[in-house]
């Protein structure tokens, strides 16, 4: 029987065009390789998109797999490689695909940033795009008896709002039974289902935007050209100066870049072997050993992640200063670490100029930038890389003078990227007169005074510990104070009603407060502790608003740290130091927040500042 919609009424389709998108790891290659029933997709990641044809069930089908995106990484944060791929996806099955499956795992969550990522990429191809697409679950088999409706329900409003885009279509596939054709079938007959709502019509990206796309890649294959051409030339420069510098016996390196940009895994690339753990450290990690004939030293430089240097820690900024004094007298070369997966924005070459320039502007003649997991590229050469991402990367490249590597991460036993590495270290030592980085003085100097400034703070904090430690132990503590039925030690607020009473037992043992006649003051001796404190019926230690109506007693919600002491009905400041928050009668409710944190009942809800003189 043929399909029929409106006007439209055609048999099966022999020809059948699909394009493959989703996050990575969603299933994409799986995917495919279960669509044309055969191990046709590579299932390691790629930036570029891969073709595969075959014939299945009586059709031609045409399978395009366009790059995936990091699940939690939106369009802007995701590089220029891999958004133009996915531009060209549906450029690569002319005159354009039948359909785009959006793969989803379903044993994955599907929360809202999830739904924004994916309405970001799709977006890229246009609004008319979703009339087009269907959603492909793939893990199906963890669904179990749950039906895939059930699990859409069960999702929440995001994954609701995402097939609902499509047009309520969507199919899924279990990856653990691919001997079942049925499944196969039935996607194919939604394709041609989905085929025909669109007046048997295919997805056709915009002729404009491909030629601007057109347009742009040829630019920036000029570009890259040149720029390949400039360090070619200075490279030829370098060679024939060098002499006595050639092959140096010993090479000092340095690690710099953001956390997760691959700055463990290309040290261990570099020492040919497993001497760094992959795992983040807040410290600096020394290794050597002998390679290609040369005693090399690499450190490697805690990472920082994507915030401004002035927001991060001293201690990291001391590991960073302390890195090139590691490897005395000390470093030949500085190498800034980048990943080619991610974008590199704005925020990355500030970040890039605050960390390097912590080692002096002078450090700049001394640098590298070493390009991490190469596979991602594909054909794409690091020079077409570098100019499709724009004037942020090409700026921090021309400011090490255009001088740059790539590692790839998956092809570790390629010895000749690592003896290329190492010749343009040695052209750059060239460069700087066969001289290695040292850091100016000066700065070490302040560095050294910052730290000697946090390790006498350190000692105060020692010593301030044990002087409160020897005024109340926890011994001392154990004896009991007891307060009297009266209104001694009452917490009273403006509403009139009591509430729990306090008894000594429960106050924090560092309190530094007593009780002496009309008073509660600072600091008790170890006499005063080992007594049983009793209050009398008189209204002195109660602790009363402007108004002098009672709230509830707070001695056992003492926190420990509290400067003050009770006198005259009312709190009093025992430092200087506190700083008063407002003009005298406004409300201070965060003052009795901190009185009662200790506590188990609720702070009153107004106290009005002056009662803190």
């Amino acid at each position: 029987m043929p399909l029929k919609t409106g006007d439209c009424e055609t048999p099966k389709l022999s020809e059948m065009r699909i394009v493959l998108m989703g996050y990575k790891g969603a299933g994409k290659s799986s995917a495919g390789n279960i669509i044309l029933n055969r191990e046709e997709f590579d299932l390691k990641r790629t930036a570029q998109c891969v073709k595969r044809q075959r014939e299945v069930a009586d059709r031609h089908i045409t399978v395009i797999e366009a790059p995936g995106w990091w699940i939690d990484e939106s369009v802007d944060q995701s590089s220029e490689l891999l958004k133009q791929e996915i531009l060209l996806s549906v450029s690569l099955c002319p005159p354009g695909p039948h359909v785009v499956l959006l793969v989803i795992r379903v044993d994955i969550r599907f929360k809202e940033d999830e739904r924004k990522v994916f309405q970001g990429f799709v977006d890229l191809l246009s609004e008319r795009v979703w009339s087009h697409t269907i959603v492909l679950f793939t893990q199906g088999d963890f669904l179990g008896d749950t039906s895939i409706e059930q699990h859409i329900e069960r999702e929440g409003e995001d994954l609701q709002w995402l097939v609902e885009k499509c047009g309520n279509r969507y199919h899924v596939l279990n990856n653990m039974n691919r001997s079942d054709d049925t499944q196969i079938k039935d996607l194919l007959k939604k394709i041609e289902e989905t085929v025909m709502k669109n007046k048997c019509c295919h997805f056709e990206m915009d002729r404009n935007i491909l030629q601007m796309m057109e347009e742009k890649k040829q630019a920036e294959e000029e570009s890259a050209m040149e720029r390949r051409k400039r360090m070619s030339q200075r490279r030829e420069m370098s060679r024939s100066q060098m002499n006595d510098f050639h092959h140096l016996s010993e090479l000092r390196i340095v690690l710099m870049g953001s956390r997760r940009a691959g700055k463990s895994s290309a040290g261990n690339i570099i020492l040919n072997r497993e001497e760094f753990d992959l795992k983040t450290t807040d410290q600096c990690m020394k290794r050597q050993r002998e390679v290609a004939d040369r005693h090399i030293t690499v450190i490697e430089a805690p990472g920082w992640w994507w915030t401004p240097v002035e927001q991060i820690s001293e201690i990291l900024q001391q590991e960073i200063l302390l890195s090139v004094s590691l490897c005395p007298p000390g470093p030949h070369i500085v190498l800034l670490v980048i990943c080619v997966e991610h974008r590199f924005t704005v925020n990355d070459r500030e970040a890039f100029q605050a960390y390097v320039e912590l080692l002096g502007e002078r450090v700049w003649s001394h640098t590298i930038v070493l390009f991490t997991h190469g596979d991602f590229l594909g054909d794409t050469s690091i020079e077409q890389h570098i100019e499709r991402e724009g004037e942020d990367l090409q700026w921090l490249v021309e400011k090490c003078g255009n001088r740059y590597h790539v590692l790839n991460n998956k092809i570790i036993s390629d010895d000749t990227q690592i003896k290329d590495l190492l010749e343009k270290i040695e052209e750059t030592v060239t460069q700087n007169n066969g001289c290695h980085f040292e850091i100016d003085k000066k700065i070490l100097e302040e560095a050294e005074e910052r730290t000697a400034e946090g390790q006498r703070a350190k000692e105060r904090r020692k010593k301030l510990h044990k002087s409160r430690s020897q005024i109340m132990s926890e011994d001392e503590m154990s004896d009991t104070v007891s307060l009297a039925s009266s209104d001694y030690g009452s917490f009273r607020s403006r509403s009139g009603s009591d509430k729990a009473s306090f008894s000594a037992s429960s106050c924090s043992r560092d309190t530094p407060y007593n009780f002496n006649g009309t008073e509660l003051q600072q600091p008790l001796s170890e006499d005063d502790i080992s007594d049983t404190v009793s209050l009398g019926s008189s209204d002195y230690g109660s602790f009363r608003s402007n108004s002098g109506i009672d709230n509830s007693s707070v001695y056992s919600s003492c926190s420990k740290d509290l400067p003050y002491n009770f006198r005259d009905g009312s709190v009093h400041s025992t430092s200087e130091s506190v700083e008063k928050s407002g003009p005298k009668g406004s409300k201070n409710p965060s003052m009795i927040l901190k009185l009662l944190k200790r506590g188990k009942q609720n702070p009153p809800e107004e106290i009005e500042h002056n009662t803190f003189l």
